[in-house]
Parts: structure tokens; sequence; C-alpha cells
């Protein structure tokens, strides 16, 4: 299944921005440090903003939440630059589940 036009456009802009940084200078660029270092790196960044963002929640602060999940999303971002897969894909799979789970009747189209 190829990408369809991309849901997000600025995810589509920072992925590709996070894989050019592949070829950066590890010593003027934090994400290409990243990718110097390698996916072991880049995972436990995921599990360290993981665990930030669940304890931000369960202390019931919200801005420190935003705060962690946007950490979060732009980790598993350049994890998904790091493993060449565009989050388009990430999104086609999400219309395709809740097209699935509108079909059987399990949720209710959101609202634009």
């Amino acid at each position: 299944m190829t990408p369809s036009p991309s849901a997000c456009p600025f995810f589509s802009r920072l992925h590709h921005l996070l894989g050019a940084r592949k070829e950066a200078d590890p010593a003027s660029s934090y994400v290409a440090r990243l990718h110097r270092q390698g996916l072991d790196k880049i995972l436990e960044k995921v599990g360290e903003e993981s665990i930030e963002t669940i304890l931000a929640a369960k202390n019931g602060d919200d801005r420190q939440v935003v705060h962690e999940m946007a950490d979060l999303w732009f980790h598993t971002l350049v994890l998904l630059a790091h493993c060449d897969i565009h989050p388009d894909k990430i999104m086609d799979e999400l219309i395709q589940r809740h097209a699935i789970a509108n079909k059987n009747g399990d949720c209710v189209s959101p609202t634009p």
C-alpha cells in the first residue's frame, strides 16, 4: 500500500528533515548524534520519553503532559526516520483501523 497524500503535512516535512539529519555532523546536530549512535540509543530515548509522559499524566500535570508528549512524538519521528518509515504509513494504518471500527459499529466518526 502506497502512502496516501500526506494526512499531516507538518509530520511529513519533519520526517524529511529528520531523515536528512542522518548525514549531518553529529557535533552540531542532536538528531545526527542519535542517528549515529544507532537504533538502541533512539529506542532508549523513546522509552525514556514514554515513562516521563506516563509520570506527567499520573501526576495530573497537563502542561507537563503536553511537553513530554511533544518529546515522545519527536523521538518516535526520529525512530521512523531512522527506519525509513514515512509517518503517512502510520496515518494510513490509523485511518484503516478507524474505517474498520466504523464498519463494525465500534465507534462514531469524528466531526471535523
